[in-house]
């Protein structure tokens, strides 16, 4: 490290370097230079024995948890399936979107699931194959988020009763697999390009006969992408879906399916989150 002259007024004097302030000259010499960390999160790891395995989790506190002026403000807590994948990029943007003089969301309590096995945690139905799989455990992963781990995070953090699950392609079907259930503690729920390959007309259509009034007294927002022909058969199903869903509601239908023809499957999760938590605190902010 090259010292200048001119930083060491009052460290070296008659021969002699006072040690206290050269410390102090180092520490902050080497601060200035290296810069002051900004932490977005923490990594947390929880023992389920309902899955009976370790399950690794982020978690991102709004600005303002640990500000002593509102010591005694509750936040909505917001889900994120593959949150390995999505933390960054929806903290961030969560973060923008609550900031400002005419915040857009109020602030949340953000926690990412670390994925460990989507295809078995992420589909609600065994699927028939071939060879033997693992499918089939989505309301066994459920039951772990709402049974296990937003209770403890319920004790250890100042959430309020509302939360929000998001889940992009399986996460997208199990987030809205969670939605169609009788009983869920999540209120509101974004499901960016959800792969909805194993619901064919039939299956849909059991799925959507076993629902209850209770369905329809949450939000849900679906996001699909523009993959081409390709995939022209899982956006039909979405539409076909949702549709649906609106028949099926005796008042407005608290929902919103939004179709973006510039993103593809890969590309949209960011713009969806965007759009989808605008549509769910504008509902919720018009008390509908």
């Amino acid at each position: 490290m090259k010292l200048h002259k001119r930083s060491f007024t009052g460290i070296y004097r008659k021969g002699k370097i006072n040690p206290v302030l050269f410390l102090l000259f180092l520490c902050t010499h080497v601060s200035a230079q290296f810069g002051e960390e900004i932490i977005i999160g923490k990594r947390y790891t929880f023992h389920s024995d309902i899955l009976n395995e370790e399950r690794g989790y982020l978690i991102s506190l709004p600005d303002s948890y640990n500000n002593a002026e509102f010591s005694n403000r509750r936040y909505p807590l917001l889900v994120i399936l593959d949150g390995n994948t999505h933390f960054h990029a929806i903290t961030g943007m969560a973060g923008y979107m609550s900031k400002g003089r005419n915040p857009k969301i109020p602030e949340m309590i953000i926690v990412a699931i670390q994925s460990v096995d989507r295809r078995r945690d992420f589909t609600p139905d065994k699927v028939i194959t071939v060879r033997e799989n693992n499918t089939g455990g989505g309301d066994k992963f459920l039951d772990f988020l709402e049974k296990e781990l937003i209770p403890d995070i319920d004790t250890k953090y100042r959430t309020d009763s509302y939360r929000i699950l998001f889940g992009h392609s399986l996460g997208g079907l199990i987030t809205t697999h969670a939605y169609l259930k009788e009983e869920t503690l999540f209120n509101a729920f974004i499901a960016v390009d959800p792969s909805f390959g194993t619901w064919d007309e039939e299956i849909m259509d059991e799925k959507l006969e076993s629902i209850t009034s209770n369905t329809f007294e949450r939000f849900l927002y679906i996001a699909t992408a523009n993959w081409g022909k390709r995939n022209l058969r899982n956006r039909d199903r979405h539409v076909r879906f949702y549709e649906s869903l609106n028949s099926k509601s005796e008042g407005i239908f608290p929902g919103k399916l939004e179709y973006f023809e510039n993103e593809n499957h890969n590309s949209v999760a960011l713009m969806a989150f965007y759009n989808g938590i605008l549509a769910i605190f504008d509902v919720k902010e018009g008390g509908e």
